[in-house]
C-alpha cells in the first residue's frame, strides 16, 4: 500500500510545485514506484515533465468530474519508476461543477483505492488555495508536506492551513498527519534566511524537516526544459537537496535505515 503525500500551502510562490515535481523525481530515482498527481488547474507540475495538457482528454479533471477511472489518466514519464496524472485548465471550474455532488470531498480518495497497490508513493501537487481540490487531496492523503519559504512572512497564513488540517482530521480524514514543514528558497548568505530557519524549527520542532532547499538557478530553469532538476542537472544544489529530502522521507517512513538519510 502506497504512502500518499499531499504537498500543500495556500500561499503561492513557496516552492510547492517545485517540491512536488522534484520530490517525485527523487523518490523515483531511489527506485520507489511513484505517482505524481497534478490537481492544480495551472498544470505546472505536468508541464514540469514536458506534458502538454491542452489537448489531453484524460486528466485529473475527467477523473473528478466525469468519474473516469484514474488508471486511464496515468501518463508515463522519462523516468522508469515515475508516472503522472496530469491536470488541465478546465479544473478551474471543477469546484462549481461538483458543488451538488454527494460526497464530493471523497472523490479523489475513492479513485486512489483502485491504484494504491501499484505504487510506493503518491505525491499530490495541490493548488494554492484551501478549496474543494485541496480538501479532496487532504482527505485522500496519509500526510501533508508544507513548503515554507525563507522570507519575512514565512509563517503568515500557516495558521489557516493548520486549522484546515485540523478540520479535515475531525471530518473527513482522522488519520491525516503532517509529514513535515519544508524550508525552501534558503540563502545562507542572508541573516533573514537563518532567522526563519531557527524560528520554524523552534515553532514546529520535530515536524520541521532537516533538509532545507536552497535557492538554485537550476531549479528555476529545469521546468522550462520539461524536466525535474535531477534530469536537467543532477549535480546542482537543488537536485541534491531534493535527493536529501527523499532520503529523509524514506528514513522517516522506515524504508531505509535512518543513518542513510542525509541531514542538510
Amino acid at each position: 500500500m502506497s504512502k500518499v503525500i499531499a504537498v500543500a500551502n495556500q500561499k503561492g510562490g513557496v516552492g510547492k510545485t517545485t517540491t512536488s515535481v522534484n520530490l517525485a523525481a527523487s523518490l523515483a530515482a531511489a527506485e520507489q514506484r511513484t505517482l505524481l498527481i497534478d490537481i492544480d488547474p495551472q498544470a505546472n507540475a505536468s508541464h514540469g515533465y514536458g506534458i502538454e495538457t491542452a489537448d489531453l482528454d484524460k486528466t485529473i479533471y475527467e477523473v473528478l468530474v466525469d468519474q473516469l477511472p484514474i488508471a486511464d489518466a496515468i501518463v508515463p514519464t522519462m523516468m522508469p519508476f515515475l508516472e503522472v496524472v496530469p491536470s488541465h485548465i478546465n479544473l478551474v471550474g471543477a469546484e462549481i461543477e461538483l458543488v451538488d455532488v454527494r460526497g464530493r470531498e471523497y472523490l479523489l480518495k475513492r479513485q486512489l483505492e483502485s491504484i494504491r497497490d501499484r505504487y510506493d508513493f503518491i505525491v499530490i501537487d495541490c493548488p494554492p488555495s484551501l478549496g474543494l481540490l485541496t480538501l479532496n487531496s487532504l482527505t485522500a492523503a496519509d500526510s501533508v508536506l508544507i513548503p515554507v519559504q525563507c522570507e519575512f512572512y514565512a509563517l503568515e497564513g500557516l495558521g489557516q492551513l493548520l486549522n484546515t488540517i485540523a478540520i479535515v482530521r475531525r471530518s473527513t480524514n482522522r488519520e491525516l498527519d503532517i509529514e513535515g514543514v519544508l524550508l525552501t528558497m534558503y540563502d545562507s548568505r542572508l541573516r533573514l534566511s537563518n532567522q526563519v530557519v531557527d524560528e520554524v524549527r523552534r515553532h514546529f520542532e520535530d515536524k520541521a524537516m532537516r533538509t532545507v532547499i536552497s535557492r538554485n538557478v537550476r531549479l528555476s530553469e529545469a521546468p522550462s526544459h520539461g524536466k525535474p532538476a535531477l534530469l536537467y542537472e543532477a549535480s546542482s544544489m537543488g537536485a541534491q537537496n531534493y535527493l536529501d529530502l527523499a532520503s529523509e522521507i524514506l528514513a522517516k517512513n522506515g524504508m531505509i535505515p535512518s543513518e542513510q538519510a542525509i541531514s542538510s
